[in-house]
C-alpha cells in the first residue's frame, strides 16, 4: 500500500528555543528602547609625586609626604611626630582665600579654602590625629593664600608614640568654576559637585598617591 502523499506522516518536532537566548533577546531590546547600554563613568586621572593639577580656582603641585618630628621646646613638652603632606598651591582668583582644612568624608561640597578640595585622604586617620592645616609664611605659619603668590602648604595628621606611618598616601582631589549658583545669578567660585541621591558631593577631579618618606636618622 502507498503512503498519503504530502510525507511520512510523522508529527514533526517543535522547534525549542532556550530560555537563556529569550531572556538576552528580551534585554537586548529593552537595552535598545532605553537607550542603550549604561557606560560605567570614567576613573579619574591617577597623578603622583610632582604632579601639578588645575583646580581652576588653585594650581596645585603635590611635592611630598614625609615623616617629620617637631622638638619639644621645654622639658615639659615631648617630641610630637606627623605625618605630612606637602603642597606648592597658587591661588589663581582675585582675592585672598584660605587654607582650610581637609573634610570629613562625604562632606565639603561647598569649600572654597585649598585642603576642602582633599576631599578623600586614605588611609583614614584617627579623630584626635588632626588634620591640621597651614601655609608656611614670612614670620611663621599663615592660614592665608593671596593671590598669584605659589605658597607651601602643609597638612598633616599626628602620629601616636610608636605608630608606623602608612607607606603612602592617597587623596581624592576636587576642583572649582566660576560659576553662578543655584538661586543666586551671582558668579563665584564653587566646588564642582554632583547630585548622590540625598546629597551633594564633590567631584572627584584627580586621585594622588604619595609615598611616605621616612625621616632620616638624627
Amino acid at each position: 500500500m502507498t503512503e498519503p502523499s504530502g510525507g511520512s506522516g510523522r508529527p514533526r518536532r517543535p522547534v525549542v528555543v532556550p530560555a537563556v537566548a529569550l531572556v538576552l533577546v528580551t534585554a537586548l531590546g529593552i537595552t535598545a528602547l532605553t537607550g542603550g547600554l549604561n557606560e560605567a563613568p570614567d576613573a579619574p586621572p591617577q597623578l603622583g609625586k610632582g604632579s601639578v593639577l588645575d583646580q581652576g580656582l588653585y594650581s596645585t603641585r603635590f611635592v611630598e609626604s614625609r615623616v617629620r618630628t617637631e622638638r619639644a621646646q621645654t622639658q615639659f613638652d615631648e617630641d610630637k611626630r606627623f605625618v605630612e603632606m606637602v603642597f606648592e598651591v597658587t591661588n589663581r582668583g582675585d582675592g585672598t582665600t584660605l587654607v582650610g582644612v581637609p573634610p570629613a568624608e562625604g562632606k565639603g561640597a561647598f569649600a572654597t579654602t585649598f585642603a576642602g578640595s582633599l576631599v578623600k585622604i586614605s588611609p583614614k586617620f584617627p579623630s584626635d590625629a588632626g588634620p591640621s592645616a597651614f601655609a608656611l609664611a614670612k614670620g611663621g605659619e599663615s592660614g592665608q593664600l593671596h593671590p598669584g603668590i605659589k605658597t607651601t602648604v602643609i597638612v598633616r595628621y599626628e602620629l601616636k608614640e610608636g605608630q608606623k606611618p602608612p607607606e603612602k598616601i592617597t587623596m581624592d582631589v576636587g576642583s572649582f568654576e566660576y560659576a553662578a549658583g543655584f538661586n543666586d545669578p551671582t558668579e563665584r567660585w564653587t566646588m564642582v559637585s554632583q547630585d548622590a541621591g540625598e546629597s551633594i558631593v564633590p567631584e572627584v577631579k584627580a586621585q594622588v598617591t604619595l609615598p611616605v618618606q621616612e625621616e632620616a636618622a638624627a
